[in-house]
């Protein structure tokens, strides 16, 4: 057993599994508008956001929490004046009704525009407020919380070191394998690892809320409905979509409760998080084998994304979910062959699954990529899985990652600048 990563496996979950207060493409603009603001020291009379593409793509459809609006637009207005900035992702928790009602006033006015940056960065938002003569501007770029540069009027306050993260979190995967995850899940030490739990009781919340049938596309509550109609079993499967996509349906409608997210994404921490948390009820669970289960599936999440664009056309919910379908297979047979059948047959089952944008259709792909997942497990337990010798997937597990991967860093490219291409027309009609 290789135990010289496991310090970094600790740095990577503490910086990759956080709670996230909304959608994090529009958290991040509102951030920059939040730390403008501080900077600025005065109500904005103009806000000039600019993004990145794939943050346009992933900020355009979905619902700002606490303002019942959709867009980045209103996420730089109430981020400017309302939002924490020392809340990093959770920046918009604080929210009152009277900051909402004076950021819409400012869209009314045509106070906020926001554009597409002319940048290399995949991940990068901008914001610029100006006030009586003066501006600010702020730049957040490769992280959804990393500021690069603050100006104020021409003057540069900060700028971040070229290439360099934050060095308090950086972590490093580097020669890490499916294997050392799954032995440090379920073999560090419990107090090392018990903080995952709260991914379950954050994520569980926000199921709660979204099976009121009040958020988005109320997948969830649709589903349960149907089981009380009888045309769906109320079976562990049933459950294991209901409550994963209850939880999507909250956070995509603007619920105002925080997610814990992998990765940077909300929902990829939810579809890491509720399959496992259903089938450790169902087994009656108890806390440790469950924060064992929780950090397999959130830290394979990691090690699979670490290997991805920050933001690609590769929807990192099906990826999410490979993770999960690891978390219930150690579940039902605590072994690592099982753990490496499930991820094999899931990459050969939905690899390709695209990210249009993040919208109230993620809980689809919730559902899409939880179903998968359970498929996956069942095989798995049936010792049957998707072969080396079929499509892209690989003898080794490890392998079969790696040709995913490929694909969301290789042609997937293309896909993503014409996914891209037909979101913008689409909403310039």
């Amino acid at each position: 057993m290789n135990t010289s990563l496991w310090p970094e496996f600790i740095k990577a979950i503490h910086k990759e599994v956080v709670p996230a207060l909304g959608c994090t493409e529009p958290v991040s603009l509102a951030l920059a508008s939040a730390i403008a603001r501080r900077e600025l020291g005065a109500f904005p009379e103009r806000i000039v956001a600019k993004v990145s593409p794939n943050l346009m793509k992933n900020g355009m459809g979905v619902t700002v929490p606490g303002t019942g609006t959709v867009g980045l637009p209103i996420a730089a207005a109430v981020g400017a004046l309302g939002g924490d900035p020392d809340a990093g992702l959770e920046v918009l928790k604080s929210l009152t009704a009277g900051v909402v009602a004076d950021g819409k006033a400012m869209l009314a006015a045509q106070q906020v525009s926001v554009g597409i940056a002319d940048v290399a960065n995949i991940l990068y938002a901008e914001a610029r407020l100006e006030a009586d003569g003066h501006w600010v501007r702020v730049c957040i770029a490769d992280a959804h919380t990393r500021v690069v540069r603050i100006e104020k009027d021409g003057e540069l306050l900060f700028e971040a070191e070229p290439g360099r993260g934050d060095d308090a979190a950086a972590y490093s995967l580097a020669g890490a394998t499916a294997r050392d995850v799954y032995d440090f899940a379920t073999t560090a030490p419990l107090a090392d690892i018990a903080f995952i739990l709260d991914a379950a009781r954050l994520n569980d919340a926000l199921s709660r809320e979204g099976i009121k049938g009040e958020h988005g596309l109320h997948l969830g509550a649709t589903l349960q409905r149907q089981v009380h109609k009888g045309l769906l079993s109320d079976d562990l499967l049933t459950r294991v979509l209901v409550r994963s996509t209850a939880a999507s349906d909250a956070r995509m409608g603007g619920a105002t409760l925080p997610a814990m997210s992998n990765s940077g994404s909300g929902n990829q921490g939810i579809a890491a998080t509720m399959p496992v948390v259903v089938v450790a009820e169902h087994l009656k669970a108890d806390d440790e084998t469950l924060a064992r289960a929780l950090m397999l599936s959130h830290l394979m999440a990691v090690y699979v994304h670490a290997k991805l664009p920050k933001l690609s056309a590769l929807c990192a919910v099906s990826t999410a979910s490979m993770a999960a379908a690891a978390g219930m297979a150690w579940l039902l047979r605590g072994d690592y062959d099982a753990v490496s059948m499930a991820i094999c047959s899931m990459i050969g089952d939905i690899a390709g699954i695209i990210c249009d944008g993040a919208s109230n259709s993620c809980a689809m792909k919730v559902s899409t990529s939880g179903t998968a997942a359970y498929k996956a497990v069942l095989m798995a337990l049936d010792d049957s899985r998707v072969t080396g010798f079929e499509g892209i997937v690989a003898h080794e597990v490890d392998a079969s990652i790696d040709n995913l991967c490929a694909l969301a860093c290789g042609s997937m490219m293309q896909t993503d600048r014409q996914i891209i291409e037909i979101m913008v027309q689409k909403n310039s009609c």
